[in-house]
């Protein structure tokens, strides 16, 4: 089964830039109607430009909350209430990064990453779910990672939050068999966006390096990400050669893994060189 989602109403969070302003773009042309939630107006609006100049008919609505903060995300549901938004298509795709030692970790930071990529992807979810079953119509993507296959020290409560996706939206996925309605999880690998500098901790610690060969566009990603959803498949990985390292990285068990991450990924050293350098300073 391949949906068409002509004239739909499709709404988008972290829509501001990286695969939520891909997604927008690429859904130009057959949405009737975007919705795209993000914290930063002035981005918004150049992604409103851009759309437009896509398809001049196209229903562009921007909603500028910070999904982070309860009580604007409570505005947010409050707003799509009393404009009657009834979302077809659910992009939960606001994520947030960190990268480090755990003990070191910023609070407020680590809280707004449970928030997003947690909390408020639950909600949404859980807002729009009930319509979309009475009306035996409608589509959630989650964007997860590939990180939600395997725990990653110096990435735990990042690759913590993206196994709850995973789980999540295959759980939902069988639940809603024979409803109309479906749950995707997209699990990425690495991605040029702006996600590796967000998970930084004030320019001192770096996300891992990957190689050139494992990285593919957003363009990419979101174009077979959009054919997986149309599908409702339970879960996908764009790119053929990440979807071969997930195939394995989750196959692998677990004793293995730690072996791999001890003698090649280095994590003691990594984290034992963060941990001096904050003495240091």
């Amino acid at each position: 089964m391949s949906r068409e989602f002509k004239g739909w109403t499709i709404l988008i969070t972290g829509a501001s830039a990286g695969l939520g302003r891909e997604f927008a773009r690429q859904w130009a042309r057959e949405a009737g109607r975007l919705v795209l939630v993000a914290r930063r107006l002035d981005r918004l609006e150049q992604v409103k430009e851009d759309l437009l100049s896509i398809n001049s008919t196209l229903q562009v609505d921007l909603l500028n909350y910070d999904i982070s903060v309860p009580d604007e995300m409570v505005r947010l549901m409050n707003w799509c209430e009393s404009n009657q938004i009834h979302a077809d298509l659910l992009v939960n795709n606001a994520g947030l990064g960190d990268y480090g030692v755990y003990e070191l970790t910023d609070w407020q930071k680590l809280d707004q990453m449970l928030m997003v990529n947690i909390v408020a992807l639950s909600a949404l979810t859980r807002y729009f779910l009930p319509e979309m079953i009475r009306r035996k119509k409608g589509a959630i993507a989650n964007i997860s990672s590939i990180a939600s296959f395997v725990p990653i020290p110096t990435f735990a409560v990042y690759a913590a939050t993206k196994a709850y996706v995973t789980s999540f939206s295959e759980a939902l996925s069988l639940e809603l068999e024979g409803t109309g309605v479906t749950v995707t999880a997209i699990c990425p690998g690495p991605i040029p966006t702006e996600f590796g500098s967000v998970a930084e901790r004030a320019g001192k610690t770096k996300p891992l390096a990957s190689p050139p060969w494992f990285q593919i566009t957003a363009s990419q990603a979101v174009r077979e990400s959009i054919l997986a959803i149309r599908r409702g498949k339970p879960c996908f990985v764009p790119g053929w050669i990440v979807r071969c390292v997930a195939t394995l990285m989750s196959g692998c068990p677990t004793i293995l893994m730690r072996w791999i991450g001890k003698r090649f990924g280095k994590f003691p050293d990594k984290a034992q060189s963060q941990r001096n350098a904050v003495r240091v300073d």
